[in-house]
This record gives structure tokens, C-alpha cells and sequence, in this order.
């Protein structure tokens, strides 16, 4: 082991120093774009998150106790430095220019057009640095006839087709509660990033990559549920039956409820043996994986008939005990407390001198073996505009050029 110390030690810096050296300008807004930069932040990338006079629409989201910093906005733009540009202006442009040659990625959340109006298209950039990686998510993808229609993450969820899949007992669709469509997407477009930088180092070249949000949602949901449908002809119809099917839900216990998984053959079985249900657990619909995956309603049906018969603490530590994934249902109040995730440091206290004391969520990343948080120093989300003038002094621009800017309303 310490003979491999030294080479394990030089891997670890040498992927710090790679992400640490990496330069993104981010013209992204709300949940989608942010979300996928604070990825790449919380793995040492310097992120310039360039916005509107106005500032981020989602700054104002409450609570907070700052005007400009939400708890929601502080959630999704740590470890970012903030500028302020009027890119409507033709000298906002130039400043995003100059940035722009001594960068490694720009990444947008914009409309095609939108960018183009904003000297941010990507034929525009790749003049100024044909080695960028440019990577945006559009709400609808360029090919299709609604590549300039407006887009949030209601919209997508529902024409991806995630509302009506998530409908309650009376068919009626519902919103999943969490900004699923935004954070999903924010993973491809992190995705998108990282591929871009892989083919730049190994090219040379430049690549523009587009990750919009309807086709990557449809790609994200349709994976397990296009199904019967997959084939050609179809031999079914749309839907994984295993989770369309009604009994496949968490189930009733003496005291609550409980999630009971098995999957494999071998926890079938061992989940029919504990329960004292010898002749299931060598049925054929159990032991046989075809037949068990065409008999999947009954036999999750059969879960919530035993489940009734113990508390959610007994069937955990049984279950537990034999290897079959089970688990509580947590409340997000139960969440906060779950033994795992406080073992795991996943949430701890900061305090700020704008905001005070705060929780924050840490990066759920592990760099061989260590937290990406306690190897990167973390960062408040920035105030608005709260880095201009460093910014533009490393630009070269002098203290008289940013007054100048300011008086212009270029920068706040």
C-alpha cells in the first residue's frame, strides 16, 4: 500500500489541478444550467456566471435574507463568481469577447436565437476561440418545428409525458414535486460539458453540443417505458410493467409504511422464506425470472398482504438482516435526520456574513475516496455583481474603464 501511495496521491492532484484549471463562462439561468455548473464547480472548475442587470430571475425566489440571495438561488450557485453584463449593449458583448478567449467552455440555457441577439451564438464565439466547448440546453431541440417556443420545467414535464405518467387515483396528471425536468436535464448538460472537454483535450478542436430538454427528458423516461413498443412490430404497449403495475407501491405496515424490494431470485426467495411462505418461495412464477416478471402485480400484491402483519422498525431489521433492499419512507423533515446521510456529512452548518447561519447540501461527489467539499474550498453564492471589478481588472481593463461601465450601464 505505500509503495502505491505516491502514484495514487499524483493521480488525485492531477485530476484537482485538470478540473481547477478549467474556465466556464455561464450564461445560464432559474435551476437547469445553474444546477449543472455548481456540478462542475463543486469538482474545482473556476465558474463566471455572467447575468442581466436585473440579476437571475430565480435570486428572488423566497425565502432569504437577502433580496439578491434566495435560499433556492444560494442552493444551486456555490462556488461561482458573478458578473454583471448588458449584453444588448454592443461594449457588454465585447466584455463577454474578451472573456471568451481566455476560456474553456461557455454554457447557455438560452433560446438559439436568444444567444444570437446576445453576440453569444456559437459561429460567433468560434471565431474569437475555435477551441471553445460550447454547450447549451434549448428547450426544444434545433430540428424540430418548436426550437425557438419558450420552455420551463412544467412545460417539458408535461410534454415529455411525466405529468400524465405521474396521474393520482383519478387519471388526472400531476406534476412531479421536485423540478425533475430542470435537474435532469442539468445532468446532460453537466454530461455534455465533460464530453466536450474530453474531445477538446484529445483533438484540439473546438465542439458545440446541444442537450435540449424535451428530447432529453424523452430520452430519460422513455428508456424503460417504451417497452413493448420497442419492438417492430410492437409486442406490448408502452410502460415498464414493473412500475405500472397498481401493487408495486410503498406498503402498509402495523405502524406505517415500508418499501420492500426484492429483486433478484435469491431475494424472492429468501423474502417468501423469512415470511414463513415456503411453498411461494419455490413457485415457478418466483423462481423463474420470465414467469416472475410476467406474475410481477401478484407478487407484489403478496408483499402487501405480509406487510401488514409487522412494524416498519421489525421488517427493516429483518429484512436487513437477510440482504433484501427495504427502506423506511422518510418524511424531508426525516430526511435531515437519516442516520446514513448524517454519517455521510451530507448536510452541515456555514455561516455568512450577508446571510448568517445556513445549511448547506454538500457535493455528493467522493474524489478518490476524499468529499469534493473539504477539497475545495466552498463558496457562498455570490452577490450580484459581487466579482466585477475583480473580473475585469484580470481582463485588463483599468478602474477607469469600469466606472466608465457602470455610468454606461454596461455592469451594476
Amino acid at each position: 500500500r505505500d509503495l502505491h501511495y505516491p502514484l495514487r496521491r499524483q493521480r488525485q492532484m492531477c485530476i484537482r489541478d485538470r478540473l481547477k484549471g478549467l474556465k466556464i463562462i455561464d450564461l445560464t439561468t432559474i435551476v437547469l444550467g445553474p444546477y449543472a455548473t455548481q456540478l462542475l464547480a463543486d469538482l474545482g472548475a473556476e465558474i463566471i456566471k455572467i447575468e442581466s442587470l436585473d440579476g437571475d430571475l430565480f435570486r428572488a425566489v423566497r425565502p432569504g435574507r437577502q433580496d439578491d440571495l434566495g435560499v433556492a438561488f444560494m442552493n444551486f450557485n456555490r462556488n461561482k463568481k458573478s458578473l454583471t453584463l448588458d449584453l444588448k449593449q454592443k461594449q457588454g458583448q465585447e466584455i463577454l469577447h474578451a472573456l471568451i478567449k481566455k476560456s474553456d467552455v461557455l454554457v447557455h440555457n438560452m433560446r438559439a436565437r436568444s444567444a444570437e441577439q446576445l453576440g453569444a451564438s456559437y459561429e460567433a464565439l468560434e471565431e474569437i476561440n475555435p477551441k471553445l466547448v460550447y454547450c447549451y440546453s434549448p428547450g426544444f431541440g434545433g430540428l424540430g418545428k418548436d426550437a425557438d417556443a419558450p420552455a420551463y420545467d412544467d412545460i417539458i414535464q408535461a410534454r415529455s409525458g411525466l405529468t400524465a405518467l405521474n396521474a393520482n387515483a383519478q387519471s388526472e396528471p400531476q406534476f412531479i414535486r421536485t423540478i425533475a425536468a430542470d435537474k435532469v436535464v442539468g445532468l446532460h448538460l453537466a454530461l455534455a460539458v465533460a464530453g466536450g472537454i474530453i474531445q477538446k483535450e484529445r483533438t484540439g478542436k473546438g465542439v458545440c453540443i446541444e442537450a435540449p430538454m424535451l428530447e432529453s427528458m424523452v430520452s430519460f423516461l422513455l428508456s424503460e417505458h417504451l417497452a413493448g413498443k420497442t419492438l417492430v412490430p410492437p409486442e406490448g404497449e408502452l410502460g415498464y410493467d414493473r412500475m405500472m403495475t397498481p401493487n408495486r407501491k410503498p406498503h402498509k405496515t402495523k405502524d406505517g409504511y415500508i418499501v420492500i424490494l426484492p429483486y433478484s431470485t435469491r431475494h424472492w426467495t429468501r423474502f417468501f422464506n423469512v415470511c414463513g411462505l415456503n411453498d411461494w418461495a419455490s413457485a415457478d412464477k418466483v423462481v423463474d425470472p420470465v414467469l416472475r416478471s410476467e406474475n410481477i402485480d401478484a407478487l407484489y400484491g403478496k408483499i402487501s398482504e405480509v406487510a401488514l402483519t409487522k412494524t416498519t422498525s421489525e421488517w427493516v431489521k429483518l429484512l436487513s438482516d437477510q440482504d433484501i433492499p427495504c427502506s423506511n419512507v422518510n418524511s424531508l423533515e426525516d430526511v435531515l435526520k437519516d442516520d446514513h446521510l448524517l454519517d455521510s456529512k451530507m448536510f452541515h452548518e456555514s455561516f455568512h456574513e450577508h446571510i448568517g447561519g445556513y445549511l448547506e447540501i454538500r457535493s455528493p461527489f467522493q474524489v478518490n475516496g476524499e468529499l469534493a467539499h473539504e477539497s475545495i474550498k466552498d463558496r457562498l453564492a455570490p452577490r450580484l455583481g459581487e466579482h466585477n471589478h475583480d473580473i475585469l481588472l484580470e481582463l485588463g481593463y483599468s478602474n477607469n474603464d469600469i466606472e466608465n461601465f457602470r455610468r454606461k450601464s454596461i455592469i451594476t
